[in-house]
């Protein structure tokens, strides 16, 4: 897996949101540099996990739409004279 990394935008909105929750739910402020340090910690120690629960979801999906896709082959068959089946 590749590291996680953000763009500049993503990683100030992202800290941002940090510092607001320590803020609203903990009373605490917390500076720039701790935000940082827990994004990081949480991005190499967790990401991870969220990596391949996001990879599970999407093949999920797309093992739904590839049935759905081979289902409709089947309703595209005709019936022909020799088998009197599909």
């Amino acid at each position: 897996m590749a590291e996680i990394t953000f763009s500049s935008a993503q990683k100030a909105a992202i800290l941002e949101q940090i510092q607001a929750y320590f803020e609203k739910e903990l009373d605490q402020e917390l500076g720039q540099f701790d935000a940082e340090f827990l994004l990081d910690f949480f991005s190499e120690k967790m990401g991870g996990y969220y990596y391949n629960q996001g990879l599970n979801d999407a093949r999920t999906l797309l093992d739904d739409k590839l049935d759905a896709i081979t289902e409709s082959f089947y309703e595209l068959e005709k019936v022909t004279e020799i088998t009197g089946k599909y």
